[in-house]
C-alpha cells in the first residue's frame, strides 16, 4: 500500500471513528423522541418545579417539542 492508501485509512478512521461517537449523542435521540419522552416523564415525576426553579429564571420546557 502507497502513502497515499495509508492517508486514506487514517483519515477515513477517523471519520467512522467521529461518526461512531456522535451516533449516540445526537442521531439516536433524534431518531427516538418518543422513547426520551417517556423517561423525561419518569424522571421528572417526583420533582415539584416551583421547589427547585430559581427565582427569575425560564421555568422548564420541553426540549423536544419543534418550534
Amino acid at each position: 500500500m502507497g502513502r497515499r492508501g495509508s492517508v486514506v485509512l487514517i483519515f477515513g478512521g477517523f471519520m467512522a471513528a467521529v461518526a461512531a461517537a456522535l451516533y449516540p449523542i445526537y442521531y439516536h435521540p433524534m431518531a427516538h423522541i418518543e422513547q426520551y419522552k417517556k423517561e423525561q416523564v419518569v424522571n421528572r415525576a417526583g420533582v415539584i418545579q416551583d421547589d427547585v426553579q430559581p427565582p427569575g429564571l425560564k421555568v422548564w420546557s420541553d426540549p423536544f417539542s419543534r418550534k
